[in-house]
């Protein structure tokens, strides 16, 4: 259920919301030889990561990782070597920040060689680092619900941390509140790290949350009703029946029509 966006958190969404990347960007790529590094990542997904966007991940230089906010965030990568690579590229999740400056991505092997021409991924692969034009792009998981896994970290009842998965749309989430169902005593939860959010001030019973979301130029809320029973276990994934599928509107200068412009 989407609720109204509240005007004391707009300075949060207009500062989230002002690197303009819907316009298509220049840079390069490098990647990791093993992805296991991407899944265990600083946005805390862990094993989940296997399961978005069919294994295509990114580590992003902190411009983009915004402190975990772009954490989930979806682009889309094409190499301008026109030999090696195909013009529509592939697209890419975020699960991890990227340290080196060298490159604003470093993805997987599978990503790096989705960029390249039927029968050309070996050669791809063998550059080890190409230039890239990018742009941001809505996700879309398909059927799933945005959920809720409870982190191993936590303990009932005086500790929950929370990670939240299949965020759709082209959006961040920028504030999480949790209360007892039917309750309207909200607590708020503090971003540990990437798509992690926690709280020491845990309610008693079943427990609902309400994200604060960018969409649009502004944001929203959304609530998820009865999420989590009183009985909450660590580890397990609990379904939020919310889909996002939002797009954020920023407001810096124009830079393109928003449309992925062929060579």
């Amino acid at each position: 259920m989407a609720l109204p966006f509240v005007s004391c958190l707009f300075f949060v969404l207009i500062s989230s919301a002002t690197a303009c990347d819907r316009c298509v960007h220049q840079s390069k790529v490098a990647y990791f030889s093993k992805a296991s590094a991407l899944q265990s990542g600083a946005c805390g997904y862990g094993s989940s990561a296997i399961g978005f966007n069919g294994g295509r991940l990114a580590a992003a230089v902190p411009s983009i990782y915004k402190e975990g906010a772009r954490c989930g965030a979806c682009y889309q990568i094409r190499c301008k070597n026109s030999n090696l690579c195909s013009k529509e590229g592939t697209t890419v999740t975020v699960t991890d920040q990227n340290t080196n400056n060298q490159t604003d991505f470093v993805v997987s092997s599978r990503t790096f060689s989705a960029m390249a021409n039927q029968g050309k991924a070996q050669d791809l692969l063998e550059l080890g680092i190409v230039h890239v034009e990018y742009k941001r792009v809505p996700c879309d998981f398909k059927n799933k619900n945005l959920a809720i896994r409870v982190e191993q970290s936590s303990k009932r009842p005086n500790y929950l941390a929370i990670t939240l998965l299949y965020q759709g749309g082209q959006t961040e989430i920028v504030g999480v509140d949790v209360a007892q169902v039917g309750s309207s005593n909200w607590s708020f939860m503090s971003r540990n790290e990437g798509a992690v959010w926690d709280t020491s001030r845990v309610p008693k019973g079943a427990l609902q949350f309400r994200l604060v979301v960018t969409a649009g130029f502004d944001g929203k809320w959304y609530w998820a009703k009865a999420v989590l029973p009183a009985n909450w276990r660590n580890g397990v994934i609990y379904d939020t029946r919310l889909q996002i599928t939002d797009i954020a509107q920023e407001g810096c200068s124009p830079c393109d029509d928003g449309t992925w412009k062929l060579p």
